[in-house]
């Protein structure tokens, strides 16, 4: 839909800005992706417009261009603009952008694991300046949203949360259906995280943990791009080594839909060992399996995951995490009990129609504004 503001002959075009390949298999990709998808729906269209995918660390270059592509754009028009890109503009370049511009944050850009102090002062300092010329700021939970409040000088009403969205699934059956393996012993449990491979995911955090369970009979996949942090990779190869769980832990890359929901449904238990999450889909995508969840509170995991669904420990700390996967691991009861739980929390989460819809009245409102 083109809105057409009061007392205005030009129509009000809607923009979805993101740096880099929307393909990009991560949890703030497939935010763009499936909000692309279902914001039709509501009767809003929102082109893509294609950012260079060197942000948050935009060359000069990359900042002359992106200036030039949102410039570029009708005068009137209305830009959701992805968090990793509008974060790290300059102000000075926001300030000369007439467009209406509307920041989607996931986390604030310098609370990402691993970068050094003056990176991280550098990026605050520039996300606080970015953020002081949106009208309208859309995040993706309520922890990001406080966090803006609190730290970044957002006052509360320019903020709107909109959670991502989550389809129904199947319900997991585990690695064990049948109950018993060819010997008539079952097999072992087989725990599952997905999530790319870089620090602030906290994979050696879990292995340290994993290495003193090994008394106890599982395997654990680990799904998710091992190609963004060559280093983190390294380090957590190293840490299967040194710890001899080589043998149990296994990469499986990126997996398409099918593949991920397969493993999915055959897995015993969902481990996030994150460090910060500004929302974490996996755990919706965990609970809408009906998987019992192992988890960090870390940012907002600690929120976006029900008390009952979880068992969940402070991020960082291994001992935590090594008795919470220990007593999930060796109790049938409390795994079927968190199981259950999980389940039943799934089958209320908001959808994608939701958040598209809570999105959607955002950039109208933004519309509004501009046309008034």
């Amino acid at each position: 839909m083109n809105y057409r503001g009061e007392g205005s002959d030009a129509d009000i075009s809607f923009h979805f800005a993101v740096p880099g390949d929307l393909a990009t298999l991560t949890g703030g990709y497939g935010y763009a992706r499936e909000l692309m998808a279902a914001i039709p729906a509501t009767g809003l269209t929102l082109h893509h417009v294609v950012l260079p995918g060197s942000f948050p660390k935009p060359t000069g270059a990359d900042i002359v261009g992106t200036q030039r592509a949102l410039a570029g754009l009708p005068e009137t028009a209305v830009v959701l603009v992805d968090g990793l890109a509008y974060g790290a503009l300059p102000v000075k370049v926001l300030a000369d952008i007439t467009q209406t511009m509307v920041p989607l944050v996931h986390h604030p850009l310098a609370l990402e694991t691993g970068i050094s102090a003056a990176e991280r002062h550098r990026l605050e300092h520039s996300e606080r300046n970015a953020l002081a010329h949106a009208r309208h700021v859309i995040v993706t939970s309520a922890n990001t949203a406080h966090l803006l409040a609190d730290t970044y000088g957002v006052s509360a009403e320019r903020i709107t949360v909109a959670v991502p969205g989550t389809f129904a699934a199947r319900r997991a059956t585990g690695s064990r259906p049948d109950a018993a393996s060819r010997n008539g012993m079952p097999g072992p449990l087989s725990l599952l995280c997905v999530g790319t491979v870089t620090p602030r995911k906290g994979y050696t955090v879990l292995v340290e943990a994993l290495a003193r369970l090994q008394d106890l009979d599982w395997n654990l996949r680990i799904v998710g791009d091992t190609s963004r942090s060559p280093r983190e990779v390294a380090a957590v190869r190293e840490a299967l080594e040194r710890t001899g769980l080589g043998n149990r832990i296994h990469f499986a890359g990126i997996l398409e839909t099918a593949a991920l929901d397969a493993a999915y449904c055959s897995s015993d238990v969902f481990v996030m060992p994150s460090l910060y999450e500004g929302f974490g889909m996996v755990l919706t995508e965990a609970m809408a399996h009906g998987l019992p969840i192992v988890s960090t509170t870390g940012g907002a995991a600690a929120e976006t995951v029900p008390d009952g669904a979880a068992l969940k420990v402070a991020p960082y700390d291994a001992p935590a995490l090594e008795g919470a996967l220990r007593a999930m691991l060796a109790d049938p009861s409390l795994r079927a009990a968190t199981a259950e739980r999980s389940w039943a929390a799934g089958e209320h989460l908001p959808r994608w129609n939701d958040t598209a819809s809570t999105v959607a009245g955002v950039l109208h409102a933004a519309a509004m504004g501009r046309a008034a």
